[in-house]
């Protein structure tokens, strides 16, 4: 059974460094819709980060995945997972979460 998680990225390198780097980084972002595990994701506002709202069968394969986007590979942002329970939603979001 997929659980639903939310992945706070916060830049912990200057954005001049994360600016460098955006390109792969939505290119990575990319593969996780195709593979239908992110769902929704986008900037922290004020741009501190970023937070990634994803569907895995388990932490440890997001995790994996998490660990392959350019940010932590270089060390440039650290990735918080909550994993969240959605008991209520819109009926738009009933059969994504």
């Amino acid at each position: 059974m997929s659980v639903v998680y939310v992945v706070v990225l916060a830049y912990v390198q200057p954005l001049e460094a994360i600016d460098e780097q955006i390109p792969a980084h939505v290119e990575w972002l990319k593969q996780g819709y195709a593979d239908g595990v992110f769902l929704a994701s986008g900037r922290r506002m004020p741009r501190t980060g970023g937070v990634i709202l994803a569907k895995s069968d388990s932490l440890e394969q997001l995790q994996v995945r998490l660990s392959q986007d350019p940010f932590q590979k270089l060390g440039l942002a650290r990735a918080d997972i909550i994993p969240f329970d959605a008991s209520m939603t819109v009926p738009a979001l009933q059969g994504l979460l």
